[in-house]
């Protein structure tokens, strides 16, 4: 009789944690999901170091994010991101495509620039940051087609 009472006991143990536990795991997912954003593969092509501020890059396509602190997800102001992409006026190596912009109080940035034309097969943009305060971030997120006039690319920026 007393195997089946520590059985019984064991199992309702392990039921009463089996409930418990997922509100356990919360604040560690939650935490998760301010994880830094890690560099892409061939973010960094044709990067131009110390980009100037510019108010766009041309008209007709917006490139859009936020940036947000890791661990705590808390947006980061005056942040600069710089921005690269092949337009109609040349490719990624073109200084007129290459531009940077500082994110407002929400952490949130926006530039106005030409259409992205494919490069190498594949329309996508080239954004970076890599002012120091942060680890470098190199991202080049892929657009879905060639005719769509926005891109969103969001970071989250881990301390150096």
């Amino acid at each position: 009789m007393t195997s089946l009472t520590t059985t019984r006991r064991a199992l309702i143990v392990g039921a009463a944690a089996a409930l418990v536990a997922p509100r356990l795991i919360v604040p560690a997912q939650a935490a998760s999901a301010f994880a830094p954003t890690e560099t892409m593969r061939g973010g960094s092509n044709n990067y131009s170091p110390n980009a100037p501020l510019v108010d766009n890059l041309g008209t007709g396509f917006i490139m859009s994010g936020t940036v947000l602190k890791a661990g705590t997800g808390e947006p980061l102001p005056n942040t600069r991101i710089q921005i690269w992409a092949a337009t109609p006026r040349g490719g990624e190596r073109e200084p007129s495509n290459h531009g940077s912009v500082l994110t407002a109080a929400d952490g949130s940035y926006r530039l106005e620039m030409a259409q992205i034309v494919p490069n190498f097969g594949q329309a996508h943009g080239h954004l970076a940051y890599d002012d120091g305060d942060f680890r470098t971030v190199f991202l080049r997120p892929v657009m879905k087609s060639a005719s769509d006039t926005s891109l969103e690319a969001n970071f989250i920026l881990a301390p150096a």
